[in-house]
């Protein structure tokens, strides 16, 4: 398999630069995965329940939550190689890392499942894809919810949780709150945005054999929903090398070209 993640035959584009790519994409991995950590640490530990706190948790609860995505659309790059362009061995460790904070999923199984999804996307062998509910999306996440989080991450969520209760001397009602929510907030998240609404089976086909549309809306939008992989999730599939960030902007240069020359 081609080392940077490309599973189409789509070329990189010329206009990429491999280390300032980088730079930019280790840039917001950092400033995500900081965040994340603070939150989490923060408000598992530290925050106490009173009524200021108790006020605002649906929003820290929220942001903790889009962190929580943030963290896989990292890994998803890593998947890529996308993340640094290049640096395969930086990509798996960084993947890998991000997976373990996630939920403790094997970084490994997801970059196989995952890559089987761009290979046959909105089929039987897309492990992503349901087709006995196509347009149902309850139905469709109980499947996907189950397929992907198996003993390893059911094992690792409850270590840390009990870990985080009975050794460190964390609030259970903290660790629901600032922890069991918006993991599990941020699952939803990840399978509406990212995967439901991009492959569901609609009357109106899809474009090509990615079977994948891409949702239009505001930028911002598109960027707090699913850091733009729900926004431009068809520009994803064509080209994959493509990080979360470069989206948009990819975005525009396929409108651009379908306008000089046709889809």
């Amino acid at each position: 398999m081609d080392p940077t993640g490309d599973v189409t035959a789509s070329p990189r584009p010329q206009t990429t630069i491999p280390v300032r790519q980088a730079l930019w994409g280790l840039s917001l991995a950092g400033a995500i995965i900081a965040a994340w950590v603070f939150m989490h640490i923060g408000f598992v530990f530290f925050a106490p329940l009173d009524p200021i706190v108790l006020a605002l948790a649906p929003v820290i609860i929220l942001l903790q939550s889009w962190l929580s995505v943030g963290l896989f659309i990292i890994s998803h790059d890593a998947i890529h190689g996308s993340l640094a362009p290049g640096r395969p061995a930086f990509n798996r460790a960084m993947g890998r890392l991000c997976m373990t904070l996630y939920a403790g999923f094997d970084f490994d199984r997801m970059a196989a499942a995952h890559h089987r999804h761009h290979r046959s996307p909105g089929t039987a062998a897309d492990p992503d894809f349901s087709v006995d509910s196509p347009d149902r999306p309850l139905p469709w996440f109980g499947a996907f919810f189950r397929r992907y989080f198996g003993w390893r991450p059911f094992l690792t969520v409850n270590a840390v949780v009990f870990t985080y209760w009975l050794v460190l001397g964390a609030n259970p009602v903290n660790i629901v709150l600032f922890y069991g929510v918006p993991a599990l907030l941020s699952a939803g998240q990840l399978f509406y945005f990212g995967t439901f609404l991009p492959h569901r089976h609609e009357r109106q086909g899809f474009a090509d054999h990615h079977r994948a549309r891409s949702v239009r809306s505001p930028y911002m939008l598109s960027l707090v929903t699913c850091y733009h992989f729900g926004g431009y999730h068809h520009e994803h599939h064509l080209f994959p090398h493509e990080p979360w960030w470069r989206l948009p902007q990819r975005g525009g240069w396929e409108r651009d070209r379908r306008k000089r020359t046709g889809p």
